[in-house]
């Protein structure tokens, strides 16, 4: 076909970054071993180095909010396919396009975003939800609601772990043990504090169960670390396979999640972990997780306990976190995708 080439918009990639960076590095990575179709990324300038050698990187000044989506409206990505890695697409294009939605929470949990940003999002995600020849979900939770909002079907591949997250040996246990000075009992949150993440009742509830939280990641505007947990701040990449299998616990209390990449990266690291059951987490953990109904704090506090005093359970929960995130698989991810391209009429 003219244009034989698969373009990307991949503005969202930022260096290091959370679920949505990690999807778009960890995708573009297994497709570029699964095909031999020309790759092409438009990233912004300080993420072309997150890309593989093979992926032709467009670079962008790098820009956030308004203007990384005016950014995403007016790229000319040219002719072939254009897959918008975080759901936009650009004005002009001239092939079959495809979108990726990762959650629906400008429209699902609008207070948890600033009321103008909701409102820019909703209009974004509706035009390219409208215009999209093929739409990729990453969860059956997300397939779901855009059903639901929008009526229309859309491909699951899931997200997973990426290869650095496996279980460290006890050497890099006891290293980062050190490094952080972790108290004796201890539960880590490691993600952005936002306000659907419900950092506040996590740390109000490991304060009646009486272990000591944890937090690290990305602090929103607007939104404080609680005073009775400890702050950590950025933490090093190398840094988070020992950290989260240092903890008794990593825990999280979300009230919305269009995947919940956190969870799986701390299963893979063989932790324990507990999480909320809402959105797409039952599904994506599957056995892997200790689950608690959310906004039910006495049930947090109960599962807390049991998940850091009990050591079989802490035991059990560890082995299951280790096996439940191995059946998710970058490689499989970029097998649906192609699959998505295929029908399309894209040979790849």
């Amino acid at each position: 076909m003219p244009g034989h080439r698969i373009s990307f918009n991949a503005l969202a990639l930022r260096p290091g970054g959370s679920g949505v960076q990690t999807y778009v590095r960890e995708l573009l990575g297994a497709l570029s071993t699964a095909t031999g179709t020309p790759l092409v990324a438009h990233v912004q300038d300080d993420a072309a180095g997150e890309l593989p050698a093979s992926v032709e990187a467009v670079r962008h000044p790098v820009s956030s909010g308004a203007r990384r989506a005016l950014a995403g409206l007016t790229m000319r990505p040219g002719p072939g396919l254009l897959h918008g890695l975080d759901v936009d697409l650009p004005l002009r294009t001239e092939g079959p396009l495809v979108i990726t939605v990762h959650d629906l929470s400008v429209f699902d949990v609008p207070w948890a975003h600033g009321g103008v940003r909701a409102r820019g999002e909703r209009l974004l995600v509706s035009r390219a939800v409208r215009r999209a020849d093929e739409i990729i979900a990453v969860s059956n939770f997300t397939a779901e609601r855009i059903a639901a909002l929008f009526g229309r079907s859309s491909t699951v591949t899931h997200l997973a772990a990426g290869p650095e997250m496996s279980p460290p040996d006890a050497a890099e246990v006891e290293r980062v043990r050190r490094h952080y000075d972790l108290p004796a009992r201890s539960v880590l949150y490691l993600g952005n504090v936002e306000p659907r993440k419900r950092v506040d009742l996590l740390a109000a509830a490991c304060e009646r169960a009486g272990v000591s939280l944890l937090v690290g990641g990305a602090v929103a505007p607007g939104v404080s670390v609680p005073a009775s947990a400890r702050p950590l701040g950025y933490v090093p990449a190398a840094d988070l396979p020992g950290l989260y299998a240092a903890a008794d616990c990593v825990a999280y209390a979300s009230v919305y999640e269009g995947f919940g990449l956190p969870p799986v990266e701390a299963m893979a690291c063989g932790a324990a972990v507990v999480t909320t059951r809402v959105g797409a987490l039952p599904d994506v953990v599957g056995d892997g997780a200790r689950l608690v109904p959310a906004d039910e704090e006495h049930l947090l506090v109960d599962a807390l306990r049991e998940v850091v005093c009990d050591a079989g359970t802490n035991a059990g929960l560890r082995s299951a976190g280790v096996d439940a995130a191995a059946r998710l698989r970058w490689h499989d991810t970029a097998a649906q995708t192609l699959s998505v391209y295929r029908r399309l009429d894209v040979p790849c």
